[in-house]
């Protein structure tokens, strides 16, 4: 699901798109998203005084509301469900007087020294800052069975989930090197990795093929995709098919225990694009070691900059780089 939604082409003297709408109030800091990187870059600016508000996004928690269990998450000894870790991370961030808004960004204006922000496509907001925290929303084959076990054996995160599935039978979908590292990743923690790959070569680099031809207990299936997930409570089994899945071919049925995702993730970062530097897939571009973008006083941190790591607890620390780079920013404007 996309949190945001992309604007329309801005048009020569972009402070003329927002001159249907009138300003409804001005903030220190407004924060896009929630999240991990969300809330914890509201607790650190609430904290320092920016008086920050935040629009949730049409998820709010964001990814975290679909995992069942986060073990891997300092502070939680025991463990905690993903929706209960983001309703203490909100409550935290409203103890210190963050306003969680529910609501998404539909048109930006980053021109200026004050930016404007259009929330569904009737409030307008102006803000001396705004942090991006929308993230990024995985890819999913698009069964209906895949929607309905999402938490109950269907995930996209093998670092995330991998712990849960030990000695037990997982498949992993994908050709890529993301692929090829989730396979690896699960290989050492699974009795038996199946990796489902489309064509008949991997995408992978060379290294990464080496590494995933070389495991005992990874299977190729190689000219394989998924058909239907099956299960009662959970996913016990998958079907596939050959190729393109004609009627006239076969499939077949393995058992398994998990099914992990690995054909990428989508930044939702469209709505922002036009004003912000990003790379190829979508990934908002920052300047190395900060939060901070191409544009003074726009600050991303999350998934929606994180391609390669992209668990909680580092977007939660990028959450906390981006408001203190903003309000560093602030300061020296004073």
């Amino acid at each position: 699901m996309d949190l945001f939604k992309p604007m329309d082409s801005k048009p020569e003297g972009s402070s003329t798109d927002q001159k249907e709408l009138e300003v409804s109030e001005h903030v220190k800091c407004l924060i896009l998203g929630s999240g991990p990187a969300g809330y914890t870059a509201a607790i650190y600016a609430a904290r320092a005084n920016l008086n920050p508000v935040m629009y949730t996004g049409m998820q709010p928690g964001g990814q975290l509301t679909t995992t069942t269990e986060v073990d891997n998450f300092p502070g939680y000894p025991e463990g905690i469900d993903g929706p209960s870790m983001m309703g203490d991370l909100q409550k935290q961030a409203e103890r210190f007087g963050t306003q969680v808004r529910f609501g998404m960004a539909t048109k930006v204006d980053f021109d200026g020294k004050v930016k404007k922000v259009e929330i569904d496509e009737k409030t307008l907001i102006e803000a001396d800052t705004v942090i991006l925290a929308t993230g990024a929303t995985a890819r999913y084959l698009g069964l209906e069975s895949e929607e309905r076990f999402k938490g109950f054996g269907v995930s996209a995160c093998a670092t995330c989930d991998g712990f849960f599935y030990k000695d037990k039978v997982v498949a992993v979908v994908g050709g890529g090197d993301t692929a090829a590292e989730e396979a690896t990743y699960l290989a050492g923690i699974c009795k038996k990795v199946y990796l489902i790959v489309r064509r008949d070569v991997l995408r992978a680099s060379k290294a990464m093929q080496k590494r995933v031809l070389n495991s005992e207990n990874i299977e190729v299936l190689w000219k394989h995709q998924a058909k239907e997930l099956v299960g009662d409570q959970v996913v016990t089994g998958v079907v596939l098919y050959q190729n393109k899945g004609e009627a006239n071919e076969e499939t077949v049925k393995i058992d398994i225990d998990g099914f992990f995702l690995a054909i990428g993730h989508t930044p939702n970062s469209e709505v922002f694009k036009q004003y912000l530097e990003t790379d190829e897939t979508g990934y908002v571009i920052t300047v190395p070691g900060t939060s901070k973008t191409n544009v003074p006083g726009i600050f991303a941190c999350g998934d929606l900059q994180d391609k390669a790591y992209r668990q909680a607890v580092t977007a939660a620390g990028t959450g906390c780089m981006a408001a203190l780079d903003a309000e560093r920013y602030l300061g020296e404007l004073e």
